[in-house]
């Protein structure tokens, strides 16, 4: 890379950015673009749809403006772009504040600055841009130069739609400066710039005592005074107010509800009238979004408030729960990851999965219905199959608790504590254990939960423990048969016939003797009893079996050992109870002899090339594994 080269072609790219010319000339360009002059709702729905839309086979749409940087947020982003949606097309909806509410680190200060930063960037395409008149505090819309009286006619003929009216600053100039001449008015590009102050305003809440209005609606110039003659002159103001500045993009109010109550009623007209009240002046019109965020906590004691009713009404509330995705979690800790310098430490397998499931049980609740735990919530939220249980009963746990996701473990929480563990990791990579091990230590140096919360995360660490066993131990055994897959699909292909045969009264073909004989039954009910299939619930069962093989083939889909989980568990421990007492010896031997050791630096190998193990872990998941087959 030669940086002066790159320098050069930065600076040739802003000065294509650059463009400067007279109110004629950018009308003409509006004839043959309408899009320069759309609102700021509009600019930011088209900057998202402009990105693309997916849709997956569920039917649910993917924005790719969010992809990659947001993670299991797609019910509250849905909204987010129907708002936008709705708000491009001048309904009503458009005089809203949108408010984010939900729990620290659920991603609605990030949705924020993707927002802002995508505006920015969206700026400078030939898509996304914009121009305002040339000197303008607000570089408000050029259009606004054409008289009121003659803007329905505009609509007619050309199909231009002019909403707005100019700025004290610029009703003066065009009187003084320019004599009513609108054609000379100088036009410029704007590239919104939150940095720069253009298109983006920012403000958070701090002491109502010290902080003033001015803030948001700007202040006198009293150095300009002398020369003006007058406070009331507009030239003798500064429009640089958050609420002046976001002209033509966002306006994010941080922490809304924690402003004192002064600096909400200026949001009154600007959300319902879009205008702002600055100083002596009459009535300025500004065309922004407004956005901000808060905590639940802040926000029912917002609403139970009589005097809050007035904005109360003018606010799209819109949830951003916690992630209650385990997928999901998994993507967010890698993202924060990658980012940060610790990016080439060794993960091994299940090391963020266990992380995710701890974090997630913290946020589901109890269901109501019997036989439901919290395990089998995160698995059948995940999208995981889980024996007995459809689409239509997901929906109707997600229906219990319309809150659920809304308390918990945030990420930050659980990235916190992970990078811990990465700094203090003595060898070259983390493993599962050590991360459930820095996750249990952080409760008690957290000084949020009570001793009832800590008692209860702690049991949630078991419980992960307990499926993480689970987990390493299948994929040792795994690795310890040469192609279980094949393994495993033979024994069930073994299977089908045999109960194909017995549910049809019919024999099987005799592999050696190629003789008709009776079907295996001792074959078949060694895999049954291995998930509690019983005598008597037997034939049921395998006809079961056999519909869904039936079902599966009209469809034009192959039926493998895993098209039903219950099958699936008796399969894999079926081949798992045969070869548990080699895995047990081969594994947990201390003084191993030499095929003791070829073996164990076979399945090694294998933990490495197939499932992401490094050579460090790969033996320490073996020795793991053989410590809970001993006991």
């Amino acid at each position: 890379m030669d940086l002066w080269e790159r320098i050069r072609e930065y600076q040739h790219r802003e000065q294509q950015l650059s463009w400067h010319g007279t109110f004629r000339e950018y009308f003409e360009r509006v004839l043959q673009d309408p899009r320069l002059c759309r609102l700021s709702h509009a600019r930011i729905y088209d900057m998202i749809a402009d990105q693309g839309i997916d849709s997956d086979d569920m039917g649910h749409k993917h924005y790719r403006f969010f992809t990659g940087e947001l993670f299991g947020l797609q019910e509250a982003l849905d909204q987010l772009v129907e708002y936008f949606q709705s708000a491009a097309q001048r309904l009503e909806v458009r005089k809203r504040i949108l408010l984010l509410m939900g729990p620290v680190g659920g991603g609605k200060s990030t949705v924020v600055t993707l927002l802002k930063r995508g505006l920015e960037r969206y700026s400078r395409t030939n898509q996304g841009a914009l121009y305002g008149l040339e000197g303008c505090p607000m570089h408000e819309e050029p259009l606004h130069l054409i008289p009121s009286t003659l803007r329905e006619e505009i609509a007619q003929h050309y199909g231009i739609y002019i909403e707005g009216e100019l700025c004290p600053v610029c009703r003066t100039r065009l009187r003084e400066e320019f004599r009513g001449n609108i054609e000379e008015f100088p036009v410029e590009r704007v590239v919104l710039s939150e940095m720069n102050r253009l298109g983006i305003g920012t403000f958070s809440p701090s002491d109502p005592k010290s902080q003033d209005i001015s803030e948001l609606t700007g202040s006198i110039d009293f150095a300009t005074i002398g020369q003006y003659g007058s406070e009331s002159d507009p030239r003798a103001y500064r429009f640089d107010g958050e609420l002046n500045i976001a002209n033509r993009g966002l306006m994010e109010f941080i922490e809304m509800l924690k402003a004192d109550e002064k600096f909400l009623y200026g949001l009154l007209s600007l959300s319902q009238e879009q205008q702002i009240k600055t100083g002596r002046y009459a009535m300025i019109y500004a065309d922004e979004v407004l956005i901000s965020h808060t905590n639940e906590a802040e926000y029912q004691q917002f609403i139970q408030n009589k005097k809050n009713e007035a904005l109360r009404d003018r606010i799209i509330l819109i949830r951003m729960p916690y992630n209650l995705r385990v997928s999901d979690e998994m993507k967010i800790y890698d993202k924060l990851i990658r980012e940060s310098a610790l990016h080439t430490v060794h993960m091994a397998p299940h090391t963020l999965e266990v992380a995710a499931m701890f974090a997630v049980l913290s946020r589901l609740k109890e269901s109501k219905r019997s036989g439901v735990s919290l395990l089998t919530k995160l698995k059948l939220y995940d999208g995981q199959l889980v024996d007995g249980f459809t689409e239509t009963d997901i929906r109707t746990l997600k229906q219990e608790w319309p809150d659920e996701g809304m308390t918990g473990l945030s990420p930050r929480y659980v990235i916190n504590r992970l990078s811990l563990a990465l700094v203090k990791s003595t060898v070259p990579c983390l493993n599962p254990l050590d991360a459930l091990r820095a996750l249990k230590d952080g409760l008690g140096q957290h000084s949020g939960f009570s001793a009832e919360t800590r008692d209860s995360l702690l049991n949630l660490i078991y419980e992960v423990r307990r499926e993480y066993d689970e987990l390493v131990t299948a994929e040792v055994q795994k690795a310890f048969i040469y192609s279980f897959e094949d393994t495993a699909q033979m024994l069930l292909n073994a299977y089908l016939d045999n109960i194909d045969a017995y549910v049809n009264h019919r024999k099987v073909m005799d592999a050696l003797t190629d003789e008709e004989i009776e079907p295996d039954e001792m074959l078949m009910r060694s895999i049954e009893e291995q998930i509690g299939v019983s005598e008597n619930a037997k034939r049921a069962f395998r006809e079961e079996i056999l519909i869904r093989l039936s079902t599966l083939s009209r469809r034009g889909q192959h039926f493998d050992y895993r098209s039903h989980p219950g099958l699936q568990a008796a399969i894999e421990a079926k081949l798992f109870t045969d070869l548990k007492g080699i895995v047990r010896i081969t594994t947990s031997a201390k003084a191993a002899d030499l095929v003791q050791e070829k073996k164990r630096n076979e399945v090694a190998e294998r933990l490495i090339e197939y499932h992401g193990y490094c050579s460090h872990c790969s033996h320490a998941a073996l020795q793991y594994v053989g410590t809970l087959l001993g006991r």
